[in-house]
């Protein structure tokens, strides 16, 4: 039985990401303590947030799989995030002061927090926060349904969030590579060089010249200094593909560094 870390503690929404793997779930307090639990050997596979819908990328996450870690995307999950306002039992909305919560979930919920003059606190989880208000009935936390069962606690507001088409991406690291299925997506990280003007317009037609969706394009610091960046890219196939051969080598001929973080399904 595989063995799987993940953001914890039980009850977050990265946990329900996990609970779609099936296997030994075990949580873990930080992103880089799930790298490192797979690095080491400790668990086989680790399950990490990596982008929301609505506040963009996680780039802890970004940067682990960029900066400290040779590890593979084996796998990505995609999950609606439905954010309640959760309160002790005997609490009423006129009861409410101060929210509790991931700061991710805060900013998913800022309409509702500041129509209702809620006083808005940042949590290390959504379940964490569920935790710490138990038995005062002046704080609320926001989080998923699991959170308010897991602690028995009570939903008073059901979908708070600001929009609601929101969802996040969950990658599923391994140690080892995932086989090509034939609906497949590539992502990998790149730098390009800094004195060559239209670096980065060269690599994208590299990709438009084959004919291959580009399905995120992101650029972050390279912790190198101001104006130098990393491009993070994902795109349709394998890299095992032989036209996706083809282009990974004109990518590493046009730029100072290259690095392919995983193939894998593309979440249906």
């Amino acid at each position: 039985m595989n063995s799987v870390s993940f953001l914890g503690p039980k009850g977050t929404f990265t946990h329900e990401a996990a609970s779609m793997i099936g296997g030994e779930l075990v949580p873990y307090c930080t992103i880089p303590a799930v790298f490192e639990s797979v690095a080491n050997g400790d668990t086989s596979l680790g399950v990490v947030p990596i982008e929301n819908s609505i506040e963009g990328s996680v780039g802890i996450t970004l940067d682990s799989l960029a900066h400290k870690f040779d590890l593979k995307i084996y796998e990505e999950i995609i999950i609606p995030i439905n954010q309640n306002l959760i309160v002790n039992p005997e609490s009423q909305m006129g009861d409410i002061k101060d929210v509790y919560s991931h700061a991710q979930a805060i900013a998913q919920c800022r309409e509702f927090i500041s129509k209702n003059n809620i006083q808005p606190h940042y949590a290390v989880s959504t379940a964490r926060a569920a935790k710490d208000i138990i038995g005062d009935k002046t704080k609320a936390a926001i989080g998923n349904a699991k959170t308010a069962e897991l602690y028995d606690l009570k939903i008073l507001k059901a979908n708070i969030q600001d929009m609601k088409n929101n969802e996040t991406r969950f990658v599923v690291i391994s140690k080892d590579d995932q086989e090509p299925t034939g609906h497949d997506k590539t992502s990998i990280i790149f730098s390009i060089y800094e004195d060559k003007p239209g670096g980065l317009y060269n690599i994208l037609g590299i990709f438009q010249k084959e004919n291959i969706n580009l399905t995120k394009i992101e650029s972050r610091p390279s912790k190198k200094g101001l104006g130098k960046y990393l491009f993070f890219v994902d795109f349709n196939g394998h890299k095992d593909d032989e036209l996706i051969q083809k282009i990974l080598c004109d990518i590493e001929e046009n730029t100072y560094f290259l690095k392919v973080l995983g193939s894998y399904p593309e979440f249906k």
